[in-house]
């Protein structure tokens, strides 16, 4: 008698294990032309770089339309970021290494032409990344081109040079730092050992903390709140940017509960704020790389038809209001986003 219940226990066992995860029927497989929008990297071996070509006289013109409000013209920085061009020399782009890196060099600042080794990694950074505040919108053509005038900036190429997918290995061999990369094998194999030779402490193990670099008090908030923005799942490492700095680390007290913000609205102005990037030069309160939105509103209080003045600022740019650093024009956004954000700083900027 006790053969039937055996038999039927192990079958609703077996119907048990058999239950799909509760996440089994979520989401769906990317269809090849969603694999093929997305993988758009290109390698050193130079796969995955598409067809096309640009001169370096296109590419200047690119680069004083798109680039130069950040970058300079020249490519020497204009108050905004680093400097692209600058430290590197003929001898360098013979020998393929950096004199201006080497240990004891009084050279002010590490450009990014010192720094990258291969020509496909900034070709790849300006396909995906720039302009900062249009990425992706770049024609294949104009990132061509913009490399291009990059790369005679450095003297790599001539300034009648034309860079294509057909001689970009060429170029590649008068990169200045192209041997300058350091490879270290354990890294690279399956079975090798790691990069350090520490002794694993497992037990009242000393701490020892240095700090090596801070964000300012008055930049905390710039980017809204990032305990807030912490993902529902895994270690939450964000502090609460609202307040004044932890004296303890972040993540060594009791895991907070995970903060769920709703999704914005289209007219929510901070969501616009976020979403297009106004938020990386711009704080709430504090000047970043352009003036708080505070100090904006405070600015134009009381000026007539201060709504409608700063909808153009917004989508047009200008220099001079605030100093010498240019507000890029910021032509994606519509004219009723512009205008509701205007409204949101004329009213106060809260």
């Amino acid at each position: 008698m006790r053969t039937p219940f055996i038999l039927a226990a192990a079958f609703v066992a077996c119907s048990a294990l058999a239950q799909p995860a509760a996440w089994h029927d979520i989401g769906r497989d990317a269809t090849k032309a969603e694999v093929k929008a997305w993988d758009i990297d290109v390698r050193p071996d130079f796969k995955g770089l598409p067809k096309g070509a640009g001169s370096v006289s296109m590419g200047e013109r690119v680069w004083e339309a798109q680039c130069a409000s950040c970058h300079g013209s020249f490519g020497e920085s204009n108050e905004v970021f680093t400097p692209i061009v600058g430290g590197t020399t003929k001898a360098d782009i013979e020998r393929g290494r950096v004199k201006n890196l080497e240990q004891g060099s009084s050279f002010p600042q590490k450009t990014t032409m010192m720094k990258v080794a291969t020509v496909s990694t900034l070709w790849d950074y300006i396909n995906r990344a720039m302009p900062w505040n249009a990425p992706k919108t770049l024609k294949t053509d104009e990132v061509y081109a913009v490399t291009a005038y990059i790369l005679s900036l450095a003297e790599v190429v001539p300034p009648d040079f034309t860079l294509s997918d057909q001689n970009i290995a060429e170029v590649q061999k008068r990169m200045p730092n192209r041997n300058g990369m350091v490879f270290h094998e354990p890294l690279w194999r399956v079975d090798g050992k790691g990069d350090v030779k520490n002794v694993a402490c497992m037990k009242d193990c000393p701490v020892e903390t240095t700090i090596r670099s801070a964000l300012p008090d008055f930049a905390r908030d710039a980017h809204g709140n990032i305990q807030e923005q912490n993902r529902v799942v895994g270690p939450v490492r964000g502090a609460d940017t609202t307040k004044p700095p932890p004296t303890a680390p972040v993540g060594s007290g009791p895991r907070p509960a995970p903060v769920m913000v709703a999704a914005a609205k289209p007219a929510d102005v901070k969501s616009l704020l976020a979403s297009n990037s106004c938020t990386a030069c711009h704080g709430m309160t504090q000047k970043i790389v352009g003036p708080g939105f505070n100090e904006i509103a405070a600015k134009h209080k009381g000026q007539d038809k201060l709504e409608a003045y700063l909808a153009v600022k917004i989508r047009e740019g200008g220099v001079g209001v605030f100093g010498a650093v240019p507000m890029p024009p910021q032509p994606q956004l519509s004219a009723a986003e512009a205008a509701a954000i205007a409204k949101w700083i004329a009213d106060g900027a809260k």
